[in-house]
């Protein structure tokens, strides 16, 4: 199981072998520890549920409190859930580490994006926005005309941008320091500083490129086989 929670310290860089500057997102990745076995047999899945971060008595409710006692698990700040092919070997109070990723993974990276507010058309969805000139004074920002007889949905306007949950795939693991819990992921990840990410194995592998030749060869291979009638010209 490559899968972790990790708390988003923030941004620094990094210098690789060439002496290029590397920028990096610097995770207090786990320990987790799991709270729950979801197994086929009595929830119809297979899934780990792991919890991370510190949380006072006094700030969860009493559904939590009795959901973590099932498993006799200390309460955590945050909950996630991780689907898996099988659960075997696992058990409620394992801890997870950050020794199960090393440099040079690639990994999925889900948080909460920052909330923006209300934003208009033009900086929420890029629209291109009025004439500045002719007399169009007010009309700079404006989304223009919304289309005929009403607002259909699903069109695209001014609204509520930001504090939504978005996933940047395919990003490389720079360094991992277990002795510290700490990952460094190259580039930008979803979410400001102190909150919660998901990192995780991949769902999208490198598409290997193959020579001209190989395909040729493979789509031959995969044509149905010509009778042995000679072909008209």
């Amino acid at each position: 199981m490559k899968a972790i929670l990790a708390k988003k310290i923030g941004m620094t860089r990094v210098f690789s072998p060439k002496g290029e500057i590397v920028p990096v997102t610097v995770f207090q990745a786990g320990p987790c520890r799991v709270v729950q076995v979801k197994t086929p047999a009595t929830d119809g899945y297979a899934a780990l549920q792991l919890g991370f971060g510190d949380i006072r008595p006094k700030n969860f409710s009493k559904p939590e409190a009795g959901h973590f006692a099932k498993t006799n698990a200390v309460p955590t700040r945050w909950l996630q859930e991780f689907r898996l092919p099988s659960v075997d070997g696992f058990e409620a109070g394992m801890e997870i580490r950050v020794e199960q990723f090393a440099a040079g993974d690639i990994i999925d990276a889900s948080g909460m994006i920052k909330g923006k507010g209300f934003a208009g058309a033009v900086k929420r969805h890029r629209f291109k926005g009025g004439p500045k000139t002719h007399g169009q004074s007010d009309r700079w920002r404006a989304p223009g005309s919304s289309g005929r007889e009403r607002v259909w949905p699903g069109k695209r306007g001014p609204g509520h941008m930001g504090a939504e949950i978005k996933t940047i795939q395919r990003l490389l693991v720079v360094d991992v320091n277990p002795t510290e819990n700490l990952m460094l992921v190259r580039g930008s990840v979803p979410g400001a500083p102190g909150t919660c990410v998901s990192l995780y194995k991949t769902t999208r592998p490198r598409r290997v490129k193959q020579a001209p030749a190989a395909v040729a060869k493979k789509a031959a291979k995969a044509a149905p086989a010509k009778s042995g009638k000679p072909e008209k010209k």
